[in-house]
Parts: structure tokens; sequence; C-alpha cells
């Protein structure tokens, strides 16, 4: 929805993602492409998607001042949005994604839902905000991302340990899409907030919308915090003018990482005009230096702070 000369690199898959300049890890680095060309404008012209370890972001009007090139090339970076034609959307079918619900294959996200839990309160959390069940790897689990008309743009695979519900980041970070492990060619992927759906729920549309990074935190914090209607970006990058279009008339407040207030403080004003925005600073404020740099979240505090929680559920 935005007309800039120069945009960073849409997802398309691990080609399109690059070693960041500064911390050297792989598949990290998002670069800047000319729109007009399709070109990549210089090799460290980008942004590190670990902003709290890294923050790595070297833009283009950085890159054309450095090389004294500035006015070569009239620069259109800005907020304003200006209608762009609309590319058609792919969607995965609905029975592939019930499919992946009603099975009994083992799934370590929700064994996990069970223990802190019950095996009822789980099943109601895994049917409320579609996690679904793959077998890509192991007790892997799906999470979904359903639109507010009921369309599945696609599914995000992803493995937890059993035991302490933590990401499974070794020997490999386990994270991959429905649409790439099926293979389906010429998939135009537009995600969506996850959760999105539920702003038509009849039991839901009236809270005010709490947004966060992390799938889990949506779906934990919305029994522990169930004033909120939670819904999860997926990224710290994921948080955008298209994604918000959708809150028209809420109420939202940012919940970002412990390190990344300002990053999402700061694209308050280019996000939809539809809905009013502000940023928590709970977790800013309580954050150590340590915490920062590990990328604690709301729900990590919670946890912390409800060491009996097992108990008084």
């Amino acid at each position: 929805m935005y007309n800039h000369q120069f945009i960073l690199e849409p997802y398309k898959g691990k080609n399109t993602r690059f070693t960041c300049p500064k911390c050297h890890k792989k598949e990290v680095f998002t670069r800047y492409i000319n729109i007009d060309t399709n070109e990549y404008i210089n090799i460290n012209t980008g942004i590190c998607n670990r902003k709290n370890k890294c923050g790595y972001h070297y833009s283009p009007k950085e890159y054309f001042k450095k090389e004294n090139i500035l006015d070569a090339i009239p620069i259109t970076i800005n907020t304003i949005p200006v209608p762009q034609k609309q590319t058609k959307i792919s969607f995965i079918q609905e029975e592939k994604v019930l499919g992946t619900i009603a099975t009994k294959h083992e799934n370590y996200f929700i064994d996990f839902l069970t223990n802190i839990w019950d095996y009822e309160n789980a099943l109601y959390l895994a049917e409320k905000y579609r996690i679904g069940t793959s077998k890509h790897w192991n007790g892997a689990t799906i999470f979904w991302q359903k639109d507010i008309n009921g369309k599945y743009r696609t599914g995000k695979v992803m493995l937890y340990d059993l035991n302490t519900g933590k990401r499974i980041k070794k020997p490999y970070n386990h994270i991959n899409w429905v649409h790439k492990i099926l293979k389906l060619e010429d998939y135009s992927l537009k995600q969506c907030l996850f959760g999105e759906h539920l702003l038509e729920d009849e039991e839901e549309k009236d809270k005010p919308v709490a947004i966060v990074e992390s799938e889990k935190t949506a779906i934990m914090c919305s029994v522990f915090l169930d004033d909120f209607l939670w819904l999860a970006c997926g990224s710290v990058n994921n948080l955008n003018y298209k994604t918000t279009q959708v809150l028209k008339g809420k109420n939202v407040v940012l919940f970002p990482d412990a390190g990344c207030y300002n990053f999402w403080n700061d694209k308050i004003p280019k996000l939809t005009n539809l809905a009013s925005f502000r940023t928590s600073k709970l977790i800013e404020d309580k954050a150590t230096k340590e915490e920062k740099e590990k990328g604690y979240d709301i729900l990590d505090y919670i946890m912390l702070d409800n060491t009996n929680y097992q108990s008084k559920l």
C-alpha cells in the first residue's frame, strides 16, 4: 500500500535473506531493492532482523549520501500511503487446514499447554487460534494465519520443546511455511495478523486489541490477560500498514519485546490511521540489559511472576 522507490525486499524464501554485515548471522539480513528496476542497491544496504541482538540498519538515504549521489536518484521514502495495484493473494484450502487440526499426531506445543492447564483448555485454545499439527518434524506445530474473511493465508510451522515450551533452535532453527512444504508453485503470500479471524468473533470483537510478536505469546496471554484480544504479527518487522488495516475502529496496545520499544513506537505514524495505537512501556521499564539481549516478552514476565500459575488457574 506504500509506493516507495526503495523498499525492503519481500520474503520469498531463504534466497531473499542474506548474511548480516555486522553480526554475520546467515539468512537474517533483508536488503533494499529499487522497485523500478527490482535490483539491489548495495550489498550492505538493508536491515538485520535480529533487532535486539544486532540492530544493524543501513538505509538507502544513508548510502546515497555517503556515496555523494543523493541528488542523482529521486528518493521517495515517505509515510504517505499511495494506492498500488492489488496483487492476487494465494490461500491454503480449508480441508487441508482442518486435517491438521483434527489429527491425532503428537503436537509438543499443545502438550505443553496441557501441562500448564489441562487437555480441555489446550484443545479450546487450539480450536480458537487455529493451531494445527505438522508431520514435517515430529511434534511440530502449525500456526495458521486465518484472515478476517475466514481465508487461510498460510501456516507457520515451528517445533517446541515439550517440557519448557521453548522453540527448538539447535542444531538449526526449526521454522518453515506450509506453502513451502507443499511446494505450491507461484504462491502469492500476503501475511495477515495471527488470530486476525477473532476480530469477527462475538466474544472477542468488543475487546481492545493487544499485539505481540510471538504466536505462542498471543495464545497464552489470551488466558492470563483475557481483557484483551491478543494477536501476533509473527516477527518484529511484520507490524506495518498493510497488516493493521483490519483494525478499523479498534483501540490497540502494542507490547513489543524487550529492547524493541522505540522500534515499534516509531512505527505508529506509519500504521493505519483507522485505529488508535499506543505502545506499552511495561516491558521496556522492567527489562534488564540481559533480558533485552535475550528478547524477553510479556509472556516471559507473566511466567516468572506466576511461579504457582498451575495451581492458580
